[in-house]
């Protein structure tokens, strides 16, 4: 069968692949060097957040400024991110990008919950909106392709701030502060009962939102032992 000429084999097919090929590598190593610095920037801020394990309730508004100093760098890095990833298909690249986004994200949710981005008062839930703006990117975009945050990512980075409330409940008690257990505990458990109500899809999210029970027993462990001590203050 003829391959050139007036053969079946369009000339110049092949290079044209190439072409594609390379400019897609092309993106992918843009993307990379993005999302590492991220990568890096977030393990910083994880660092300093990890303070908050070990400092008081009244100190640790200086834990959550150093967080978010380190924050602002992140999502300078994530408005570079978007401007380049806005250029391209979303789900064709969102894959190198989505895991740093839902630790950014869980950060992000952990300083406000510790009473950062203006809340004052611990204990408070960003919404997806919140960490939107905060981020300085669109959320759960369906009218236009372009870098946003997606519910997936949120819920994944609410997942982990749950995980990280769970063993803050117990070192608080190595702090003997007694109080914060049973607001964490209240916290786990309206999220909980949140994450009833959807009806989730995502294979990953289903299977890590199935282990949110678990973190609920483990802080109900915690207030109820001590309570048995009579530790707790009744308000």
């Amino acid at each position: 069968m003829a391959t050139s000429g007036n053969g079946m084999i369009q000339s110049g097919i092949f290079e044209s692949l190439q072409r594609k090929i390379d400019d897609d590598s092309a993106v992918k190593d843009a993307l990379r060097e993005i999302v590492q610095e991220l990568e890096k920037q977030e393990r910083t801020t994880q660092s300093i957040l990890s303070r908050a394990h070990s400092t008081a309730s009244v100190d640790v508004q200086t834990v959550v400024s150093s967080a978010q100093s380190n924050l602002d760098q992140e999502i300078q890095t994530i408005h570079k991110l978007s401007e380049t990833a806005s250029k391209q298909p979303y789900y064709k690249f969102n894959y190198s990008w989505s895991r740093q986004i839902q630790d950014a994200c869980s950060s992000i949710l952990f300083c406000g919950w510790l009473g950062g981005f203006g809340k004052g008062e611990t204990g408070q839930l960003l919404t997806i909106e919140d960490v939107g703006t905060i981020m300085g990117v669109p959320v759960n975009l369906k009218d236009r392709d372009a870098f946003h945050l997606s519910i997936e990512e949120y819920l994944l980075a609410l997942i982990s701030l749950l995980e990280e409330l769970a063993r803050l409940a117990r070192n608080s008690v190595t702090l003997g502060d007694y109080r914060r257990p049973q607001l964490i505990a209240q916290f786990i458990k309206d999220v909980h009962a949140g994450f009833q109500i959807l009806n989730l899809k995502n294979d990953t999210l289903r299977k890590r939102s199935d282990g949110i029970k678990y973190k609920v027993k483990e802080v109900e462990d915690v207030v109820y032992d001590l309570s048995l001590r009579g530790l707790l203050t009744k308000e």
